[in-house]
């Protein structure tokens, strides 16, 4: 990490650079008032191994259709793989939502707690899934990591990890708790359309003076 990096200063500037870009895909659903924690956790696993592009479409025709637990489980697997068509494992999905559905109802009477612990006890919920939705959804301090926040900051030599499991403990100990929620927000857009992955646009990067580069070889 260069001496003079800053991440407040890091990602005001990113803020600014990715005004342009469409919102990552959890931020952009709650802006339409999908903002409960179940519709943010359920969209969330759609999101999972899909693009953006896909998973508000999909979100927004199942949300037609069920937006609570009660409502998730008046449908069979046939219709909720149907509704789910279009995202990576529409079938697997079916079940991982409706197992959600039938916990949060029996076990929760209806109301998802709002604790990590909780949300990654139900099969298919992992670290990243439910800190996205406990943020987006309440607001609570969590860090989410995906590819894209994975990549950036281990591009910017911030950290120094091999899986964004790794990258989340780190940032955890790192980051300040106030810009927890933002992380995901700012990097997810700012690494699909930026920072990404092959031929990077670091000609034009905003943060490129505070940027090692880690692992560019050709960029743009």
């Amino acid at each position: 990490m260069k001496p003079d990096f800053d991440l407040g200063v890091v990602l005001a500037h990113i803020e600014e650079a990715i005004r342009p870009y469409p919102k990552a895909a959890m931020f952009d659903l709650a802006e339409r008032g999908y903002n409960s924690l179940f519709e943010q956790l359920i969209s969330c696993i759609v999101s999972i191994r899909t693009l953006d592009e896909t998973t508000i479409p999909v979100s927004l025709r199942l949300f037609e259709a069920a937006r609570t637990p009660e409502q998730l489980l008046a449908l069979d697997i046939p219709t909720l793989t149907q509704l789910l068509y279009g995202t990576t494992y529409p079938d697997q999905k079916a079940y991982t939502l409706r197992g959600i559905a039938e916990r949060t109802m029996n076990e929760f009477g209806g109301q998802l707690p709002a604790d990590f612990e909780t949300l990654t006890s139900l099969k298919g919920v992992g670290p990243k899934c439910a800190n996205l939705a406990l943020g987006v959804a309440t607001g609570q301090a969590a860090i989410s990591v995906d590819i894209h926040v994975h990549r950036v900051v281990n591009r910017w030599g911030y950290v120094q990890t091999k899986q964004p499991e790794q990258t989340l403990k780190v940032l955890e100990a790192q980051v300040p708790r106030k810009q927890w929620v933002s992380i995901n927000r700012l990097l997810m857009p700012f690494g699909k359309h930026i920072c990404t992955g092959t031929l990077p646009h670091c000609s034009t990067c905003p943060v490129r003076q505070w940027c090692e580069q880690v692992g560019v070889t050709r960029h743009r």
